[in-house]
């Protein structure tokens, strides 16, 4: 057994642990960063039917950022007690935990879902369940998507809200912002996105690749 297989190992034990301690409404979830297939990194799973996810599923949003970051050289951080919902608009409490293999590297995500939605509806008793639940943070990490499909339609919506403009009344400037957006939550790693994101914005692929390279340059 290498290492990867022990850090997976000990991995399973703890999603098994959180899982069993908070009840059949928590999900845990193992992404693997090295999948060659962003269709298909989670490698573990429990009580998937809270998020609709199973074994062998895809990227979410936030585990595309740090792909998207890390291949920048940057930096990433935990993500703890931030709020998303699933497709049929159930309210979570979720966390992201990065975890290293022993040569320094990000290696897996273990994801925690929580549905809180029942919690909600009695919340003025369950004040310490609810602690440090920022609702703010729903407009970052939104929806948990069921496919990296879904997930880059989010990620194009949520270009579109940013500007407050259709793509048709969009000027290029604007166009432009989007599409920075778009780079910065790792959209473009999903494979053939550059086609689907040129259609929606109305521009040809070779367009796309020179907003892109224009993006680099613009402040956030």
């Amino acid at each position: 057994m290498n290492r990867d297989d022990l850090t997976l190992e000990s991995l399973v034990m703890i999603a098994h642990g959180i899982a069993r301690h908070f009840g059949n409404d928590c999900e845990v979830c193992i992404h693997d960063l090295q999948a060659d297939d962003l269709e298909h990194t989670i490698c573990y799973i429990i009580n998937g039917h809270v998020s609709g996810r199973k074994l062998g599923d895809g990227a979410s949003k936030i585990v595309l950022e740090t792909l998207e970051a890390l291949n920048k050289g940057e930096n990433v951080s935990d993500h703890l007690g931030y709020r998303t919902h699933t497709s049929d608009g159930r309210i979570l409490k979720s966390s992201t935990v990065f975890l290293k293999d022993e040569s320094g590297k990000y290696r897996f995500v273990l994801g925690i879902n929580h549905d809180m939605t029942s919690f909600i509806n009695v919340q003025s008793t369950l004040n310490n369940i609810l602690e440090n639940f920022d609702a703010k943070d729903e407009d970052v990490y939104g929806q948990i998507p069921l496919s990296v499909n879904d997930l880059l339609e989010n990620l194009i919506e949520q270009s579109v809200k940013l500007v407050g403009k259709t793509p048709t009344l969009m000027t290029k400037d604007e166009k432009i912002r989007a599409i920075k957006f778009l780079q910065d939550a790792g959209a473009f790693l999903i494979t053939r996105s550059g086609d689907k994101i040129s259609q929606f914005f109305g521009i040809s692929k070779f367009t796309l690749y020179s907003y892109i390279e224009q993006a680099k340059t613009v402040d956030d």
